[in-house]
């Protein structure tokens, strides 16, 4: 009770905040203090739903029907709080929780620039529809409100269902509050751009807006990387990337973001590119709603992994309203100022900073409409995009990007200069050039690869000599230059590791050595671990050099098997092994095999399948006088088959058995006994033992671990670029934050 009434709150509070705001910034200046009380007390209310929310799940009130669905007793602490994002409703709570905060902070930072009463309404106007979206799809409901029949009154369940084995991870702690955050902070932009809109000032807001779109490009680059590590080292997906449509609604976004930022740097130091700006700023969160409503409303159930379900009439509604009210709120702005947004255009010389700029983020944005097509087309068609189209049509997309990162800063901004422009490009082309060749030697590659490594390289050796003569000077401006280096390294591994990747099903005999990509794997056991998870334990040497891997399988309700790689990692590639599957010993201590009717069982290298008894000898009389019964057994070995047909013969004394010759096995079938359906479950099944010349069983095949094996070239370039990009924003958000407490 008290966390819906937390959230009615928030919202009564918010809609009186954001009328008062309003009627400030008609002029009614008396209603401000209102707007701040309403702003407060929104803040309060979703606090208090979390705080009630977050009781409930450490107190295990199975009571509330989210804490029931996603939680469990046997849960770690931190696992057990992460519960509060795991489904729906909580993910919602914890978005508004994100964007209270950030209301509190933009408080304070609206009223230093006398933006306020401006800004917030429309900020506040989020994520009070945010609040609504929490009444609709409610956190609180109890266990007999959202799960009606399955338990009579004041029956309490003991323990939760628990949070889905593919979540148990110490990642379902940190990836999604990050990317939440920055969902929140993308609003940020968004409500200073129509602010501007709304008080006709077309340039001052760049200033006032620039470090949010630094710190919501940060929030969403840090949460999709981290899922990106998750899937890799743990989810078992064989990448980091797979181009699933979840992901990309959430990439969509933070590629605009990336987009606004270099065409506001353009606008603050030239005036070009005004509409541009509002209109990147605009889509940016109009793309974290479209994300949203992908993800949330269940749209994408059967295209995507990890979606959600349909969580309801209602709440799709109130998400394809949330998605239209913004566009139309951004596009009704927009074409009331179309008019003066078009008398201070002013057009761009081909050899400047400003220009390389905006074709940059026209790039950018050629490649947020191709994710785009590839993400909504199971929208609208039973078709889904593979993921070989996003990287087909990525590779001149980045090789354009990557040289206009170099050549944007070998240009000056409004002045042509050709001259300056091949004094200043001259080392960076020659070293791009040599190290392209060089890689070009050391492995075949297409033609448009090698272009993709020459444009990384010229980015990459353009900021390093820029970097180096900032340093020189101010420290505090190296950020974008360490973010488009970092940038550059994580194109450069994405691509070799990609290209290079080598993948092998091998299955692994206990305790037998085998060599896969020139490392020596040894399969030494396995062992069961919390959660009812498998777990195998693998020695991998190379050069001198051993570690032991620990894979593991297990089973779940919603998914079925799922498996964990682990990964060995060098500085020049990755060894990854995944486990597939276990081939059990069909063999016991006495060499010998059983084998049920109707099964398929492998022993050495061949399947042996026991299809039928033969009973065309029943009845009738052999050599000796008894009753004849064979046992058909078709045996496999690759493309070879054959048929054997071992049999026993009853004489009224002791029944005698005889085997028969195998080629595919390589030796003597010996018919050991029968059963019919007196094995468990009412099986039929017989024994036999293979016996080579010597009259010595053979052992058949070892417990094996099948695994997929395979070597990543030099993907640590790929977590080296990421945290260079991060800590490029890190610098950046830095140097604007001190530049705003000198002003």
């Amino acid at each position: 009770m008290i966390g819906t009434f937390a959230l009615y709150l928030s919202l009564f509070a918010g809609i009186l905040s954001i009328l008062s705001y309003i009627k400030t910034a008609n002029g009614e200046k008396k209603n401000l203090s209102k707007g701040r009380i309403g702003l407060y007390f929104s803040a309060a209310g979703i606090f208090l739903a979390c705080v009630m929310l977050m009781t409930d799940i450490l107190q295990h009130n199975f009571e509330n029907g989210y804490v029931w669905s996603y939680s469990s007793r046997s849960l770690s602490l931190g696992l057990l709080m992460s519960t509060f994002w795991a489904g729906q409703e909580g993910s919602f709570l914890f978005w508004t929780f994100c964007s209270a905060v950030l209301s509190l902070i933009l408080l304070s930072y609206t009223q230093k620039r006398k933006l306020e009463a401006h800004v917030l309404p429309i900020f506040l106007a989020i994520q009070t529809f945010l609040v609504i979206l929490l009444i609709a799809k409610s956190p609180f409901k109890s266990i007999y409100e959202q799960f009606p029949g399955e338990l009579s009154p004041g029956q309490l369940p003991n323990d939760g269902r628990g949070l889905n084995p593919l979540l148990q991870n110490f990642w379902m702690v940190i990836h999604p509050p990050v990317l939440f955050i920055g969902f929140a902070a993308a609003a940020i932009p968004f409500s200073f751009a129509i602010a501007a809109l709304w008080r006709k000032e077309y340039h001052s807001w760049l200033s006032s807006a620039f470090p949010w779109v630094l710190f919501s490009g940060l929030a969403l680059g840090a949460g999709l990387m981290l899922g990106a590590y998750w899937a890799y080292g743990v989810l078992g997906w064989g990448g980091y990337w797979g181009w699933d449509p979840v992901e990309n609604s959430s990439l969509i976004p933070w590629i605009l973001s990336m987009a606004l930022l270099h065409t506001m740097l353009a606008q603050t130091r030239t005036g070009n590119l005004v509409r541009t700006n509002f209109i990147f700023a605009i889509l940016s969160f109009v793309l974290v709603i479209y994300s949203t409503f992908l993800t949330r409303s269940g749209i994408l159930g059967d295209s995507s992994v990890h979606s959600f379900t349909d969580p309801g009439t209602i709440v799709y509604g109130l998400l394809l309203i949330f998605l239209l009210g913004s566009i139309v709120l951004g596009a009704a702005f927009l074409f009331l100022r179309r008019k003066e947004l078009k008398a201070i255009a002013k057009p761009m010389h081909w050899l400047t900073r400003e220009f390389a700029l905006a074709l940059g983020s026209f790039v950018l944005l050629a490649s947020a409409i191709i994710v785009f097509f590839g993400t909504s087309l199971p929208i609208f068609s039973t078709t889904q995009v593979d993921p070989s189209f996003y990287n087909k049509m990525h590779i001149p997309i980045a090789i354009i990007m990557t040289l206009l990162i170099g050549y944007s800063l070998l240009v000056r901004w409004e002045q042509e200069d050709g001259m300056f422009l091949r004094e200043k490009s001259w080392k960076s082309l020659l070293a791009s050039f040599i190290g392209t060749v060089i890689i070009g030697f050391l492995s075949e590659w297409d033609v448009m690869y090698l272009l993709f490594i020459f444009a990384a390289l010229f980015a990459l050796f353009v900021n390093l000599e820029i970097a180096f003569l900032t340093i020189q000077g101010d420290f505090r401006l190296l950020g974008g230059k360490i973010a488009h280096m970092g940038l550059a390294v994580f194109l450069v591994g994405a691509i070799i590791s990609g290209l290079f990747d080598q993948k092998k099903t091998a299955t692994l005999e206990l305790g037998t050595s085998q060599e896969i990509f020139g490392y020596t794997v040894t399969y030494n056991g396995k062992y069961i671990v919390e959660g009812n998870k498998t777990a195998f334990t693998v020695h991998v040497e190379q050069g001198g050099s051993s570690s032991v891997l620990i894979p593991m399988m297990f089973e779940t309700e919603s998914s079925g098997m799922m498996r964990n790689p682990d990964i060995k990692s060098y500085f020049t590639q990755d060894m990854y092994i995944s486990p597939t599957g276990v081939e059990e010993n069909a063999v016991d201590e006495h060499g010998h095999i059983t084998l049920f009717k109707g099964e398929s069982t492998k022993v050495g290298s061949s399947m042996v399948k026991f299809a039928a008894f033969d009973m065309g000898g029943h009845n009738a009389q052999s050599t000796d006088g008894g009753t004849k019964v064979g046992a058909t057994l078709e045996i496999t070995k690759g493309h070879e088959k054959e048929t054997v047909v071992p049999y026993v013969i009853y004489n009224g004394q002791d029944p005698k058995y005889f085997g028969v010759e195998s080629k595919l096995l390589g030796g003597k079938i010996e018919f050991l006994s029968m059963s019919i359906g007196g094995m468990g479950e009412g099986r039929s099944a017989i024994q036999i033992a293979i016996k080579n010349e010597g009259e010595i069983p053979l052992t058949g095949s070892k417990e094996a671990l099948v695994v997929e094996a395979s070597v990543k070239p030099f993907i640590s370039l790929v977590w080296v670029g990421t945290l260079f990009v991060l800590t490029g924003f890190v610098i950046s958000i830095l140097r604007r934050k001190r530049a705003d407490v000198a002003v």
